[in-house]
């Protein structure tokens, strides 16, 4: 099979195309024929070899992606032939609050090799069923990118319909921060540096709308907009050089949502701000399989469908990156496999 590998050393140059044995499946494992994989800032990071501890190489890239199960080893009953799927980012994590093993040990993409490659052997307690109204692409940007938004709104912020939200830019978890708060009757402010951005958040349903270029200040623009209350959720996905202004922004009794380190990872942050508004600060690493497969069912009721900028094919791997890298795309960056 092919495989899309980092060798030697980290950087895109070094992330090319190797042909492994398709593997078996042993005891409670499911093979699956690998139909696509998607882009996070994540990945970009773990391929450039700035994210967290090196991890071991030769290791195959890419946390999200979807495909079809195409063997199922003794003991299986979750899953069968045939059924489409999408494995979890934390291999580890099923339900409840995350432990350290989960999310230390047990990430695709990093140290577990991850979806750029035609197929793949897991734990049948690591993968779920799919939507059924999304295809395959649409599939694989969900177990990352979807389900930080979803975690970062319904369940630590227990997002409802009349909520205002703050979303930052327009990559893959801010426009399904939107979807998803749009389909809960939320009202949602977005920011970008792009006027054309904005007006193409504002087809998917965005309410308001801020240029952080040409208004720098966009936390007191938000508190205009809310007529000086502040805003209830903001998906803080810029980090170190966005988070005060996040707090800011936000409503006494409102919940920032930490879930990227875009700008950077360490700033002086203003406590008395969030003392005095009584904030409440989430970080969020993904999710659990349980907190999946609640998303999917929202995902099929509202019929949401993920927004795909671009798709290259797996050995295009390298060029895929490179477009992340630039910051241009607008929702989600889709490999073919």
């Amino acid at each position: 099979m092919r495989a899309m590998e980092i060798q030697g050393a980290y950087g895109i140059d070094n992330l090319k195309l190797a042909d492994r044995p398709v593997p078996k499946a042993g005891p409670g494992q499911v093979v699956i024929r690998m139909k696509a994989a998607s882009l996070n800032f994540r990945d970009l990071a773990t391929v450039s070899g700035t994210y967290g501890p090196g991890h071991k190489l030769p290791l195959v890239p890419l946390s999200d992606g979807s495909g079809e199960v195409v063997e199922v080893g003794e003991g299986v009953r979750r899953l069968k032939v045939g059924d489409r799927v999408a494995p979890s980012f934390f291999q580890g994590w099923l339900s409840g609050d995350p432990v350290p093993e989960t999310l230390g040990t047990t990430a695709l993409g990093g140290p577990i090799d991850g979806c750029a490659q035609e197929y793949m052997c897991l734990s049948a307690e690591g993968v779920s069923k799919a939507p059924a109204n999304l295809s395959h692409e649409e599939i694989a940007c969900l177990p990352c990118a979807a389900l930080t938004a979803w975690r970062a709104l319904v369940v630590e912020g227990r997002m409802k319909a009349g909520d205002t939200v703050l979303v930052q830019g327009t990559g893959g978890v801010s426009i399904f921060a939107l979807q998803f708060a749009k389909a809960a009757g939320a009202r949602v402010i977005v920011t970008s540096s792009s006027d054309e951005k904005l007006e193409r958040a504002r087809k998917l349903g965005a309410d308001d709308f801020i240029n952080y270029r040409t208004t720098p200040d966009w936390a007191t623009e938000a508190r205009k907009l809310t007529g000086g209350r502040g805003v209830d959720h903001v998906v803080e996905v810029g980090g170190a050089d966005t988070f005060p202004q996040s707090i800011m922004a936000s409503r006494v009794g409102g919940h920032v949502g930490v879930i990227g380190l875009l700008s950077g990872m360490t700033r002086d942050v203003n406590v008395a701000a969030i003392f005095s508004q009584n904030l409440k600060i989430s970080g969020v690493t993904v999710g659990s399989r349980a907190h999946f497969e609640d998303m999917t069912r929202a995902i099929e009721q509202n019929d949401i469908h993920p927004v795909i900028d671009k798709r290259f094919g797996l050995e295009e791997a390298q060029d895929a990156l490179r477009l992340m890298a630039g910051a241009s795309h607008f929702g989600k960056i889709v490999l073919e496999i």
